[in-house]
């Protein structure tokens, strides 16, 4: 028999022609190639499996081999029959010349080439059914992943999780509920620890049962601990609790998965059939796959939750800084005899550091302080102190009273824990004279600058006298002091965000530097004004921190004495 070989009709080849397929790559165990063999020996005429480049698919004991068709025996093939995936030739079925023949053995033969035929039926059938699951699954996983992308609510996910679980498996009805935080990490005996999100198919009388499906609860521990619950038919399971109740639902067949983020349980998912039925691998797998991003999507939900929540504070938070911002000085006041400069930096949105500028009737107040703590609370207390300083400072002549009577406001409406360290200062400009007070705050440091020489640390001076900080005894006395001023003299107070600076070391700024610092802005120009002064001490702050974070706000305020 001569038979012209056939080709496979022109189409658009969807595999890259630099990139061929054959039909090697789909064997698995040899079936095929076996198949080829037992019809060779059934008819006595060859009949052979070739790849896309003409060699023999052979059998062998366990699978298949390939070999050249130079080396088998016989004549060449007269006909083939081509194998094509998407219109590109992956391999052919090829028949040599000769008679077929029947031998004695010809129904031995054929039962085996049945066999073999089944098998390689079987092999199709199976890749097929798995294909089908697969797709099912990539199409319920595309509709959560869109929900994500328009960033749904949980209950919507939910809601979109358990109806594609129950379409691409197929089932009649089922339930998702979340656990409630458990600080124990426990389940209790009935079911008050969950809470019902998404439903479909199942009566309000069976949702709303706090008796658990299974005995003990059996089927949620199992789950719990990273188990598949598989129940063919409920009626014969000995782990079913609510019988009565199953067969007025009409269920049967049951399937709980959980819903496992990072090892974390969230929930469970239950699904049920009307008929029992035996789930294989195909089905678990589908679920658990579902399951897995369903409980991806929840916590991604939730997580968009979080941040537009944190969003929201933190808009809070600028607006709170805002306000804070605008209770600082605007500027610095404009006294004829006074060159004045401040800075103020926080470590947050909202500081516990402040300063502030006072008009006395011709004299300058000033004031310097620092909160305990940071954040909300000590911008809240800041605010109270500051506005106690100011309405005081407008009644009362002595700043030890003055600074007295903030310490018993204090006291009076805040915890043990809350307080705060204060230096309060009034200036004479035409007498520069100052008197101040300290409320356990750190020492502002002055400078006398010489006027034919650079300054030394002898010229260095520290004024320090008063007493604790405020908020704390509200029986506290302090003390007020005198200084003299001289033209060229430099004042200059912080808050403890300076001499706290730390290096990568661990190293603090101190005191010695911030002295070292205000020295150096004098070695450089003897005539330096106060603002030269500020600049020239954060400068050296950030060449001694670096990048590290800032411990604390930090706050400076530099008053030279003009000539």
């Amino acid at each position: 028999m001569t038979t012209t070989p056939t080709t496979a009709p022109a189409a658009q080849p969807i595999l890259a022609p630099e990139s061929p397929t054959s039909i090697v790559d789909f064997l698995t165990d040899g079936s095929l190639a076996a198949l080829c063999a037992e019809l060779t020996r059934l008819t006595g005429v060859r009949v052979d499996l070739r790849d896309n480049h003409g060699q023999v698919v052979v059998p062998r004991e366990g699978g298949w081999e390939v070999r050249s068709a130079k080396d088998l025996p016989g004549p060449p093939p007269v006909a083939s029959f081509p194998l094509a995936l998407s219109g590109v030739r992956i391999g052919a079925l090829t028949l040599t010349e000769g008679q077929p023949t029947l031998g004695p053995d010809a129904r031995d033969r054929l039962e085996r080439a049945l066999a073999l035929l089944a098998r390689t039926t079987s092999e199709i059938v199976q890749y097929e059914a798995e294909l089908r699951h697969r797709l099912r699954e990539i199409a319920a996983l595309a509709r959560m992943s869109s929900l994500l992308v328009r960033a749904a609510g949980p209950e919507k996910v939910l809601q979109v999780a358990l109806d594609s679980a129950l379409e691409v498996l197929e089932l009649d009805a089922g339930s998702i509920v979340l656990f409630k935080e458990n600080p124990d990490g426990g389940i209790a005996e009935l079911e008050e620890d969950v809470l019902l999100k998404a439903s479909r198919g199942l009566s309000r009388e069976w949702l709303e049962n706090p008796q658990p499906l299974s005995k003990d609860r059996t089927f949620d521990r199992s789950v719990i601990a990273g188990k598949m619950v598989v129940v063919e038919d409920l009626f014969l399971d000995e782990r079913v609790n609510l019988c009565d109740q199953i067969r007025h639902e009409g269920l049967r067949a049951a399937l709980h998965a959980g819903l496992v983020f990072k090892d974390r349980t969230l929930g469970i998912i239950r699904l049920y059939g009307h008929e029992p039925r035996a789930f294989d691998e195909l089905d678990k797998r589908l679920l658990a796959s579902l399951a897995q991003q369903a409980a991806a999507a929840l916590e991604q939900s939730r997580l968009l939750r979080f941040e537009q929540e944190e969003q929201r504070v933190q808009r809070q938070l600028q607006l709170a800084g805002d306000v804070q911002r605008r209770m600082l000085p605007k500027g610095v006041p404009s006294v004829p005899r006074l060159d004045v400069a401040a800075r103020y930096i926080p470590s947050f949105e909202l500081g516990g550091d402040f300063y502030d500028f006072i008009e006395l009737s011709g004299h300058l107040g000033i004031a310097i302080g620092d909160v305990v703590g940071k954040g909300i609370a000590a911008a809240l207390l800041m605010a109270s102190v500051r506005s106690s300083l100011r309405a005081h400072a407008q009644e009362v002549y002595d700043l030890d009273e003055i600074v007295a009577r903030v310490n018993q406001a204090l006291c009076r409406d805040t915890r043990d824990n809350e307080f705060s360290s204060l230096w309060y200062g009034v200036i004479d400009p035409a007498k520069l004279r100052l008197t101040y007070c300290s409320a356990g705050h750190e020492p502002p440091i002055i400078l006398r600058v010489p006027k034919h020489r650079a300054p030394t640390t002898a010229d260095i001076d520290e004024l320090s006298v008063g007493g604790m900080v405020v908020g704390i005894d509200p029986s506290q006395r302090y003390q007020r002091a005198v200084f003299d001023l001289r033209p060229r003299d430099v004042i200059v107070g912080y808050t403890d965000g300076l001499t706290d600076a730390t290096n990568f070391n661990g190293e603090r700024f101190g005191k010695k530097r911030v002295r070292e610092a205000i020295l150096h802005a004098f070695t450089d120009d003897r005539e330096a004004t106060a603002t030269k002064v500020a600049e020239r001490i954060l400068w050296e702050v950030r060449q001694f921190a670096g990048l590290t974070a800032r411990p604390d706000d930090l706050t400076l305020v530099v008053l030279r004495v003009r000539e």
